[in-house]
């Protein structure tokens, strides 16, 4: 099923029309008048909705047939790129996804199976054992959390400590290797390995993007794209991976598990900073332990076994 991690006049316009209802239908089914939806629609991304509503239009999409949730992505897609063709998933992969919340920090995590994938840039088989990932990127709201419930140090760029409300579900920037290994300890994950991150991106059958072989810079934050700062989440509709992964190419680098020598770490996916052709997955990167900057953060993984309640 599609995710919304915030809702906006984007959104709901997107979802009335693909579920096809006339505005007054469509506010009577959400309780509220037709002149706020029609105003929901005009402010486009900068309307603010109450989470009363937000809940609401989850709850319609999530109850929303398989065409209409179809017509819904389809609908977001076209603002994102000038076709908008769905990508069929490969044998063995699935569109997006499998999501479950992980029991830790209770962020929406994709299922990826075990199995042979093509890695690298010369797609060698690569063998890798069932995990979860992050269906996003550790956002600002959720790092917020962390912070405040380890007393763990703030980003630089956050004013006076607080993360400013129109980024809450965009991507945490100004972590170093280490803020994001602590963060993936605190919730009972880790940070992915660069073969889990791969995979997790271009599912099985070696595409060159999570889309296809396509190079189309807006399907992602790059950029070629012009918005020159990090975006929501899951403002990339039509970006997302076999596995329903979303952000695996621009917005931010992403922290990896993997170590390339003493002190530094394999970062992936590219940046809004970045030329689309960097954010092909298959390309490594790295950087000092202690490095951050305005365009690297990060997501977590789970092996099964993370997966489960932790005793308290």
């Amino acid at each position: 099923m599609p995710l919304v991690t915030k809702w906006t006049g984007r959104e709901v316009k997107a979802l009335r029309e693909a579920v096809r209802m006339s505005l007054m239908d469509f506010a009577e089914k959400l309780g509220v008048s037709d002149r706020i939806v029609s105003r929901w629609e005009a402010d486009g991304e900068s309307a603010s909705l109450r989470m009363v509503n937000q809940a609401a239009l989850d709850t319609l999409l999530s109850q929303a047939d398989r065409d209409s949730q179809g017509r819904f992505v389809g609908i977001l897609a076209a603002d994102d790129v000038p076709t908008h063709a769905i990508i069929e998933p490969a044998d063995g992969e699935t569109s997006s996804g499998d999501y479950v919340k992980h029991p830790g920090d209770g962020k929406l995590m994709a299922f990826v199976p075990e199995g042979i994938y093509l890695a690298g840039e010369n797609d060698d088989p690569v063998w890798v054992d069932a995990f979860h990932i992050d269906t996003f990127p550790t956002t600002n709201a959720d790092y917020a959390r962390f912070c405040a419930a380890t007393k763990h140090r703030v980003p630089e760029h956050w004013e006076n400590g607080r993360c400013p409300r129109d980024l809450y579900d965009h991507p945490v920037v100004h972590v170093t290797w280490k803020d994001a290994h602590a963060y993936a300890t605190w919730a009972g994950k880790s940070l992915p390995t660069a073969e889990q991150w791969e995979k997790a991106a271009r599912g099985t059958t070696g595409r060159t993007f999570p889309w296809g072989d396509q190079k189309t810079a807006a399907k992602c934050n790059v950029r070629e794209t012009g918005v020159e700062g990090t975006t929501s989440v899951s403002r990339y509709h039509s970006g997302v991976s076999p596995y329903g992964v979303y952000d695996m190419v621009g917005n931010v680098w992403e922290w990896l598990a993997t170590p390339t020598t003493p002190g530094r770490y394999e970062l992936r996916g590219s940046a809004f900073t970045s030329p689309l052709f960097r954010g092909a997955p298959a390309i490594p990167n790295d950087a000092g332990d202690t490095m951050h900057d305005d365009d690297t953060g990060f997501r977590c993984a789970a092996t099964p076994e993370q997966m489960i309640p932790r005793q308290r």
